[in-house]
């Protein structure tokens, strides 16, 4: 079992699709072991994606991502990190697959709905930048 990251982003909160992209989730085997609702601000923002300081993107996403609320899950699953990412599908949703996330709920390339963590190593660092240890309900230690 593995644990990875997962953010549903200000285009997806402002269309009151939480739901449907949490059933999503537990349609395709994965738990839900830690959920929270925050508006990031600016510095919450720049810190988790402080990788991209360099790209011409960067700002635009801090911009974005502190646009509207966003919900942060915790997601538990077999090959958790591999799973998401394919039941997101492709960054750009006219590149992603008929019935992924992006593809059926984004608005765009930027405005994509969801992140999802990239590696088992990626994940540990992005669950630990949201949620304290005793935050997430998990069996998996």
């Amino acid at each position: 079992m593995e644990l990875t990251l997962s953010i549903i982003k200000p285009d997806a909160t402002d269309k009151n699709i939480i739901g449907k992209i949490y059933s999503r989730f537990e349609q395709n085997g994965f738990r839900i072991v830690a959920a929270k609702m925050l508006h990031l601000n600016y510095d919450l923002a720049a810190g988790f994606y402080a990788i991209h300081k360099d790209k011409a993107f960067y700002q635009e996403l801090i911009n974005y991502m502190t646009s509207a609320p966003v919900m942060i899950q915790v997601l538990e699953a077999e090959n958790a990190v591999a799973k998401h990412r394919e039941i997101m599908g492709a960054t750009n949703p006219k590149d992603a697959k008929e019935g992924t996330i992006r593809r059926d709920f984004a608005s765009s390339i930027d405005k994509n709905a969801v992140h999802g963590s990239d590696s088992i190593e990626n994940a540990k660092i992005e669950i630990a930048y949201f949620f304290k240890d005793d935050e997430i309900y998990s069996n998996i230690s």
